[in-house]
């Protein structure tokens, strides 16, 4: 059987589809008489962050195409170029070739749209793995007026994309009555993010995680867009935390200019680019409590966010300004983690003087969400939707 993957971001890129990705194809890779044909980007997550990688690549039964993009930033219309450049070059790689099943995963729709447009080329069945709801998303971080503009546009690609599919995956249950609800007559699951081997090994109590009796440290680690509103939350929040914890951020993203900006005045607030997986793990280590955050958006009240997962098993408190599925996931899910509305830098302190500065057993959290266990399921859903 033959395998097309269609991802925007894979290794060595540092983003959740890329480890979501590259997960995959590895538990894939060890299934019987599979092959695997992967399609993605050069790295281009972050223009702060480069890692080499070959634009092709051949080993055991995978195959990796990665296309070389134009330099871009986070705006719309560099999105819009990235993607019309990754289309056309992805189209031209399988003009003449033949697969038994199209997966694509996508969090911004026009990947999962790619897998459409082949999968009715090659009339072959297509398996979808969703990330985030586009269209629903639009309203909250663009303009109304380009909202009003481009969303019947983007809702028939929705409509065209996700009625083509013969099977979609959603990575969070907060996305299922938006898609039961439009899309009754396609077959779903529920295959989450979950804990990547790096992180496994984490969770241990060891020296390591000790903590710190004078200044704590509370560490955010991810991407700094309209999406986590950093800038709504961390210059009033560290004013309020003052003297008592200091806040580091390690990141890249649209909105980093602007919370700079904003933190400009604010003593205990330290930025840094992003890191390797490596770098990151030690940064998780030294740190006293991790902090995640969505902004206060409708459309980010069925997400969950993939940083949860890896934030968990390091045994440390987490401070989580979330709300909708994801404040309930984490409530129920994870021990030692205080939730709070997002942007509401009184409710975070009050949530941050909640926690339990000491090293948390997660051990049941971690066995039920190993990412490796909850791809080598997806693995064989995917081979069964193209037998």
């Amino acid at each position: 059987m033959k395998i097309l993957v269609l991802s925007f971001y894979y290794q060595p890129d540092l983003c959740a589809g890329s480890f979501r990705t590259t997960a995959l194809v590895e538990q894939l890779k060890h299934l019987k008489d599979v092959e695997i044909e992967v399609i993605t980007t050069m790295p281009n997550r972050y223009a702060s962050f480069s890692a080499g990688a070959l634009n092709r690549e051949f080993s055991e039964n995978i195959k990796i195409h990665r296309i070389d993009l134009p330099s871009h930033e986070s705006g719309m219309l560099d999105q819009v170029k990235s993607f019309t450049v990754f289309y056309v070059e992805a189209m031209k790689i399988v003009n003449s070739e033949q697969y038994d099943v199209i997966y694509a995963t996508s969090s911004r729709l026009f990947t999962a749209f790619l897998g459409a447009r082949i999968a009715k080329k090659k009339r072959k069945p297509l398996y979808l793995d969703i990330r985030d709801i586009f269209v629903d998303t639009i309203k909250d971080v663009l303009s109304p007026k380009l909202v009003f503009l481009i969303k019947p546009f983007l809702s028939i690609i929705e409509k065209y994309t996700f009625t083509s599919a013969n099977h979609i995956n959603l990575v969070s249950k907060g996305f299922k009555n938006y898609f039961q609800s439009r899309y009754p007559n396609v077959s779903y699951s529920w295959y989450t993010n979950g804990i990547d081997e790096e992180f496994l090994n984490l969770s241990n109590g060891t020296s390591h995680s000790k903590f710190k009796d004078d200044k704590k440290t509370i560490l955010y680690a991810g991407n700094i867009g309209e999406g986590q509103g950093l800038h709504t939350i961390l210059p009033k929040l560290s004013k309020l935390a003052e003297p008592h914890y200091i806040f580091n951020v390690i990141g890249d993203g649209g909105r980093k200019p602007q919370l700079i900006e904003k933190v400009d005045s604010c003593h205990n607030v330290e930025l840094f680019p992003p890191v390797n997986r490596t770098e990151l793990i030690k940064q998780y280590l030294n740190a006293d409590v991790l902090f995640l955050h969505l902004n206060d958006y409708d459309a980010f009240e069925k997400v969950l966010p993939s940083k949860v997962f890896e934030y968990a098993a390091s045994g440390k408190p987490i401070l989580a300004g979330v709300s909708g599925y994801a404040a309930e996931f984490i409530s129920s899910e994870v021990p030692n983690a205080e939730v709070f509305h997002p942007s509401d830098a009184k409710a975070a302190l009050n949530a941050l003087q909640k926690l339990t500065f000491a090293y948390t057993d997660r051990h049941d959290f971690i066995s039920k969400y190993t990412r490796q266990n909850i791809m080598k399921k997806m693995s064989r859903s995917i081979v069964e939707i193209g037998s």
